[in-house]
């Protein structure tokens, strides 16, 4: 892998992450929403990722590598392929007095928890973190390179 294809591979994640935190930020907006222009209760919205391009295992490389020497592509980072909406059901709640309660007095509640958005938020953010490690020690590795020169 050349030194802007691994640039490039974390700045691909770092952009998928962003707009991932992106969608958890409106869940969490709206997980008290009942009724939305669709109609019904607010619907948790998730991030689908996919490799860029075909990608090897962790493991694979290994083995590859050290039972033949050669390299393999190790890939090319990754891409947003859709955002889905979570189909789990809605949560029910009694309150008569809510003006979307049903007949019975139950409000359809959005399909969000709070702690669980929370959760996705910090694994977002150290992925976040992590490419952007990843970004600075290959423009690291390219300054030192720069430095032999002299």
């Amino acid at each position: 892998m050349g030194l802007f294809q691994a640039i490039d591979a974390s700045a691909s994640g770092m952009t998928a992450e962003r707009l991932r935190m992106d969608v958890i930020s409106n869940n969490i907006a709206n997980a008290n929403t009942t009724r939305t222009a669709e109609g019904g209760p607010y619907r948790r919205q998730m991030v689908v990722f996919e490799p860029r391009s075909e990608q090897a295992s962790f493991g694979q490389i290994l083995s590859k590598q050290m039972d033949t020497g050669d390299e393999m592509d190790t890939g090319n980072g990754v891409r947003v392929t859709g955002i889905t909406k979570d189909t789990t059901p809605f949560k029910l709640m009694y309150d008569p007095n809510h003006p979307d309660a049903n007949t019975e007095g139950y409000v359809e509640m959005p399909n969000i928890s709070i702690v669980s958005e929370m959760v996705d938020m910090i694994t977002a953010s150290r992925a976040y973190e992590a490419n952007v490690t990843a970004a600075n020690a290959a423009k690291s590795m390219a300054m030192k390179a720069l430095d032999i020169g002299k």
